[in-house]
């Protein structure tokens, strides 16, 4: 079958729950997929975004029209299997320029039983979103009733309410020592240097579904890393005898996530803590806020976020579908520093009475601009003032 043929071709359909129906032909998993369906923005970085552990039960939309040009290569995974249940694109590349690649997209997502739907009307279905918010969809054969598959969307477990940190974070505890081994920017340096000449710190990253590029900015900021599982006690975190925790980002919704909850409450103002993306809510909420659903959620590498105490503007890389209520965290003990310029949502705060801050963005990028790395280095510093505070 030639380009054209292929191009002509329609055996597949994306249904969503309201009814809404987009035709197009099947690449990757010869498989129906289901779950909820987003848009990303980024024009690059569609193989950090397949590897995201945040996107476990949904169905991705790149507004981006090619992708898969790059093909898949082995450096670019940010863990260790996809969790996403779809991919729907404008036009699938089966040509890979990078000579870096070792698979193709539709290989590699057919590899991964994870289906794929390209030749539809991306546009259309993203401003379809953006009307009426982020929905559960359905890749099914085009022979398949639409009402059948309609019936399966509305019959599949809503995100809200959804304990997803559980399902993508590893059972086991590990150590990490990869730096970011391509790029070294904003003064950052990789251990495997060797110019990294102050003492090292310890850190305990909580996996809620971390990206691995978090672990590389964290050893390039001058930390050793043990990663644990997200339901790991404060009590086995502070028996490691760290010099702070990360908490990472990760799936669905943190409401659910009560029991990590619990253990970063008993942690707050015992050593610094830095969360990321799910790791900033479930601080939020352990402080005392709460959280709400976003209509369609933030997903993108381009989201103007001003730091409120150097009036800094950052261009910085988002996935999250679910945001910290302002009111409810005015009323807490925290001060928040980061605001999101284009909805003025709540992107960082900071506790006044411990050691402890965050972001809801994401500052190791992958893809996404560097503008935020600095955070990690800022981790690093506030770890150093603490440690020569407790001795």
């Amino acid at each position: 079958m030639n380009l054209a043929q292929i191009a002509r071709r329609t055996d597949a359909q994306l249904v969503l729950e309201d009814g809404r129906l987009f035709v197009g032909r099947r690449f990757g998993a010869e498989t129906d997929g289901i779950g909820e369906v987003v848009f990303n923005t980024s024009m690059t970085g569609y193989q950090e975004i397949l590897s995201d552990p945040s996107y476990a039960g949904q169905m991705v939309v790149m507004t981006y029209p090619l992708i898969g040009n790059y093909g898949i290569a082995p450096e670019d995974f940010e863990s260790r299997r996809l969790f996403l249940t779809g991919l729907v694109v404008k036009e699938a590349s089966r040509f890979p320029s990078n000579w870096r690649h070792r698979h193709t997209l539709g290989d590699y997502l057919k590899s991964n039983g994870v289906p794929g739907i390209e030749g539809l009307d991306t546009r259309a279905l993203v401003r379809h979103l953006r009307t009426y918010g982020a929905m559960r969809g359905v890749i099914g054969d085009i022979r398949e009733s639409p009402q059948a598959l309609v019936a399966r969307a509305k019959a599949h477990p809503s995100m809200a309410g959804c304990d997803l940190a559980s399902v993508v974070t590893m059972n086991e505890r590990f150590e990490w020592q990869e730096g970011r081994h391509l790029l070294h920017i904003s003064g950052n340096r990789s251990r495997q240097t060797g110019l990294f000449d102050r003492p090292r710190l310890k850190v305990v990253a909580v996996d809620y579904g971390i990206k691995w590029n978090i672990l590389r900015c964290l050893v390039d900021a001058g930390c050793d890393v043990t990663v644990v599982p997200a339901a790991a006690t404060a009590g086995e975190i502070l028996s490691l005898k760290p010099d702070g925790v990360l908490l990472s980002n990760g799936p669905g919704d943190p409401d659910p996530v009560d029991y990590a909850v619990q253990n970063i409450r008993a942690l707050i103002g015992k050593l610094p803590i830095f969360g990321i993306c799910l790791g900033h809510q479930l601080l939020a909420i352990a402080a005392g806020g709460k959280t709400y659903k976003l209509k369609f959620g933030h997903r993108g590498g381009n989201h103007p976020v001003i730091d409120l105490q150097t009036r800094k503007v950052e261009i910085t890389s988002h996935n999250h579908g679910f945001s910290v209520d302002p009111e409810s965290l005015a009323a807490s003990d925290a001060e928040i520093t980061h605001i999101n310029l284009n909805d003025r949502t709540i992107e960082g705060f900071r506790l006044r009475n411990a050691p402890a801050f965050s972001v809801q963005y994401h500052p190791e990028a992958a893809p996404g601009p560097h503008d935020a790395l600095y955070m990690f280095n800022r981790f690093a510093d506030l770890m150093r003032s603490w440690r020569k505070e407790q001795s």
